[in-house]
């Protein structure tokens, strides 16, 4: 039977993958112009090369192989006319998938194949197997029962013993063939030109309230391992500068020149209609035979901001060019930061559900309000407990990190004064501890301006804030009330930067 040369553009209307919602935690499916917009950064020569072989590690719908075979299609005409030999050599020898599920892999092979099994007399091409080039394998956790319970070798996810094993084989393994082997080049026995995928974001690792152990980067880390010319993945943005276990991976990105082009999209939904991923979503290309600084295409608000600049100006991420040059101006008057004056986590060495002591001589302050606690309750933080304090809350971005509709961010929630006398629990950081309630009280309205929290969002972008957050933000002489306008001038900002950060940082509540 002869292929329908409009068969791609007749069959895919309308596209039932832009129509799909996400399956669970770890099966975030990427829209199709998404895909596409991926597929962009590439070389278009590829699509015109015969040889060129492409690998997706962590298919789910499969709409990266489809819309690379779109453009195969279209792109080795002239070198191969007949479309039925066109399309067994590209879905023969240059697409290859590797499923995270079943079920997957059966949604896979019907979007790239037309028939969920290749050796159909349904299938675009036929196989003389079932999985044809997208493959699935059951593959079981390798456990280190070294610690004390146990976990993973390949993906540190804990054991939690032969109960909670066969309960992850009756909902599927979530042990992803491509990062738990030492060879991933063994699976297919080759070498790939460009692999292209949206891996797992997460696994549930066993801690409270639901934790979860980032993957994502493991997918990346094995793809480097290949060598390929080419890797693109669609990511969470927030390795940029925070996430669970991911520091070393972060270090590897910010310094990895091969990264030519990175978007980013600071609210999920910009990019995953109605998924809503803490931190946002971005997507890379990583060149082989490439050095150079990174371009970055930032949306935001409705806008486009685009630069050209090394990753690893600064020990996180930057997102935006725009706060780059703020940066800049407020690092160059070489002035001591507040990283160096708020205290770490539990700063009285208190914990959160400590409770409060009726006959206690301290007053403290927790998160269900003031209270007493005796003395004998305070393991650290000794000599501020008689001086003045400013402190603020360590959940300091509402919306999990995300921004508020229009873009923009409140940074910090609870920013308050304690007398002499006091403590707080690990709920608060102590900002800055001092003599007298003025220095105190202005350390507190400094805390408030735009311009400290636009300097501390760009150290964050999840709800938590800790001392390094303040690493941007420059010590003043807090005897002077300080002022967003007073400010401005300090640091030499122009009309448009004062604009960008007037329009990425919320307003404060009013002081009750």
């Amino acid at each position: 039977m002869a292929l329908n040369p409009d068969l791609f553009t007749a069959l895919y209307k309308p596209d039932v993958l832009m129509c799909l919602a996400d399956l669970s935690n770890d099966e975030v499916f990427t829209p199709p112009d998404v895909a596409n917009q991926m597929l962009d950064m590439l070389p278009q020569g590829l699509f015109r090369d015969p040889n060129t072989k492409f690998l997706d590690p962590a298919l789910k719908s499969g709409v990266f192989l489809r819309e690379i075979a779109k453009r195969l299609i279209a792109g080795l005409a002239d070198k191969i006319p007949n479309l039925q030999e066109r399309c067994n050599w590209i879905f023969n020898n240059q697409l290859y998938g590797i499923a995270i599920t079943e079920l997957t892999s059966l949604l896979g092979r019907r979007s790239v194949y037309c028939s969920k099994y290749p050796n159909s007399p349904f299938s675009i091409t036929r196989f003389d197997n079932v999985q044809g080039n997208i493959l699935y394998r059951k593959i079981r956790h390798r456990w280190d029962h070294s610690g004390v319970n146990g976990k993973c070798l390949f993906c540190g996810v804990p054991y939690d013993g032969d109960l909670g094993d066969i309960k992850r084989e009756g909902l599927e393994t979530h042990a992803y063939e491509f990062i738990h082997t030492l060879h991933p080049e063994e699976i297919f026995d080759m070498k790939f030109d460009v692999i292209i995928s949206n891996p797992p974001y997460q696994l549930s690792d066993g801690g409270a309230k639901a934790s979860a152990r980032p993957i994502y980067h493991l997918f990346i880390q094995q793809a480097k391992k290949l060598n390929p010319r080419y890797i693109t993945m669609i990511i969470p943005a927030k390795w940029f500068s925070g996430g669970k276990g991911l520091d070393s991976f972060r270090n590897d990105m910010l310094n990895d020149r091969h990264i030519t082009n990175l978007v980013d999209y600071a609210d999920s939904k910009d990019c995953f209609p109605g998924v809503d991923v803490a931190g946002g979503i971005c997507y890379f290309l990583w060149e082989r035979e490439k050095v150079n600084d990174c371009r970055i295409t930032n949306y935001f608000g409705g806008k486009e901001y685009s630069s050209v600049r090394p990753l690893n100006e600064f020990d996180t991420f930057i997102r935006y060019s725009e706060a780059v040059k703020i940066i800049r101006k407020v690092e160059a008057k070489k002035e001591k930061t507040m990283d160096s004056m708020v205290t770490a986590r539990k700063p009285f060495g208190i914990d959160t559900n400590c409770k409060p002591d009726d006959e206690g001589s301290i007053d403290f302050r927790y998160s269900k309000g003031l209270a007493k606690i005796k003395r004998d309750k305070i393991t650290s933080g000794s000599e501020m407990i008689d001086k003045w304090k400013t402190i603020v809350s360590y959940t300091g971005y509402e919306h999990a990190g995300q921004p508020d509709t229009d873009g923009s961010r409140r940074v910090l929630s609870v920013i308050e004064v304690l007398p002499p006398n006091s403590v707080c629990s690990e709920t608060y950081l102590v900002a800055g501890s001092f003599s007298s309630e003025k220095e105190a009280e202005n350390l507190a309205s400094y805390l408030r301006t735009k311009f400290v929290r636009f300097l501390a969002g760009q150290k964050v972008i999840s709800q938590h804030v800790t001392r390094g957050t303040f690493s941007f933000v420059p010590i003043q002489d807090f005897s002077v009330c300080w002022t967003d306008a007073e400010l401005y001038k300090k640091y030499n900002f122009d009309q448009e930067e004062i604009e960008f950060i007037e329009k990425t940082t919320k307003p404060m509540p009013e002081r009750k």
